[in-house]
């Protein structure tokens, strides 16, 4: 089901199914982001997670920590391929970069179950907070996401 969460003033896209969520790195998450994103990135995560155990009846049996990673890593591949296409003027380097981005655009976040590659969001949860030190301040001031 899709779902739009207003939060800080941005409308962040999100989709929830059973044991699955996806989020959308589009300008607004960007925006949102852009301020305080340790505590931000927090509120996402628990807005979306409170919100699917409404609809569902029962907990995403994901752990914050793994989810902020995952959703990080799209979102930084997602500005780093659309500031690579800025810089980089080889059509086909840059039609193989927007293939790429496509898969970057959509966060898929599943449980273990669904989600082969949970255990490297897992993995990773441990150095949510030094990946989120290391996103870029105020992404999108060159307005390189366009929706």
């Amino acid at each position: 089901m899709d779902k739009t969460y207003e939060l800080a003033g941005e409308q962040i896209k999100a989709d929830l199914e059973p044991q699955i969520i996806r989020v959308y790195s589009n300008a607004a998450l960007w925006q949102y982001l852009s301020v305080t994103p340790q505590i931000r990135f927090n509120q996402l995560v628990n807005t979306i997670k409170a919100d699917y155990e409404t609809e569902f009846g029962q907990a995403l049996a994901i752990d914050n920590r793994s989810l902020i990673v995952e959703i990080l890593v799209h979102v930084y591949c997602d500005y780093l391929g659309l500031s690579f296409n800025r810089l980089v003027k080889v059509t086909w380097i840059q039609n193989l970069v927007k293939k790429l981005l496509k898969r970057a655009e959509v966060v898929d976040c599943g449980e273990k179950g669904v989600d082969g590659n949970r255990w490297v969001w897992d993995l990773l949860a441990p150095c949510a907070p030094l990946f989120i030190k290391l996103l870029p301040k105020n992404m999108n001031a060159k307005n390189i996401k366009q929706h």
